[in-house]
């Protein structure tokens, strides 16, 4: 599979290769002796296999950050490519709809994009500890309704397996490792927690300590920590003509 990586912040393409680098990644990495934030190479590839048997695909907002805007046009011919796809970044687009029909434009085939919905995000253990990140992500994300009615077609939406040993550095990557939260580096590999003042994150800092070391969180959660997959927020959204 060859990927065309298009930087539609800039009008730029990057070289074409192989998109399973990269594609996961918030962009930030922690310091010390864990690092945070890092593509997981298992969600990587059940994208890819939502791709199906596309040879050439376009990675819109690949280029640096992954948070450009797709709304002034791709400037690519119609059906140009067996597919198009779209990371963890539409929710930054100036307009969704208009990004996201570009993209459905210039794909012969499937469009997948890779988003969270916003109806699932406050089902997370973390709304109990820090329910004000939680409801910035949730207004930060469109409705996955609204993605499917701007691909039109066929449309699919499936729950992303997240691995007990996660790489990325999303929230949810840590649904079964809450102590690694407590690590500030951890937290600001999640995009959300910047939205929140240090209030916030001193309650959930205070809150997380206590029922770790009282035991209440494991008694309501502590099931988390031996379940190999964890279905959130997370979600592939596919759509093919």
């Amino acid at each position: 599979m060859t990927t065309l990586a298009h930087d539609a912040g800039t009008g730029t393409d990057a070289g074409a290769g192989d998109f399973d680098h990269g594609v996961t990644g918030s962009g930030a990495v922690g310091s010390g002796p864990l690092s945070y934030g890092r593509p997981d190479e298992r969600i990587a590839r059940f994208i890819a296999g939502s791709l199906g048997e596309a040879r050439s695909v376009l990675n819109v907002g690949a280029g640096k950050g992954s948070y450009e805007d797709a709304t002034d046009g791709l400037p690519f011919a119609d059906g140009a490519f067996d597919a198009a796809l779209a990371l963890l970044g539409v929710h930054q687009w100036g307009d969704v709809t208009a990004g996201l029909r570009e993209m459905r434009r210039v794909a012969r085939g499937p469009v997948a994009v890779l988003t969270c919905d916003p109806a699932m995000v406050r089902d997370f253990w973390l709304y109990a500890y820090s329910p004000e990140v939680l409801e910035t992500e949730a207004r930060r994300h469109p409705p996955v309704d609204e993605i499917l009615t701007a691909l039109g077609g066929t449309g699919t939406v499936d729950a992303v397996p997240i691995p007990l040993d996660c790489t990325d550095g999303f929230n949810e990557a840590y649904y079964g490792r809450p102590e690694l939260l407590l690590d500030p580096a951890a937290r600001q590999a999640c995009p959300a927690w910047s939205f929140v003042d240090d209030g916030a994150r001193e309650r959930f800092d205070r809150a997380l300590r206590h029922d770790l070391a009282s035991g209440a969180w494991d008694e309501r959660f502590g099931h988390l920590r031996t379940q190999p997959t964890y279905r959130g927020s997370l979600v592939l959204v596919r759509a093919v003509p």
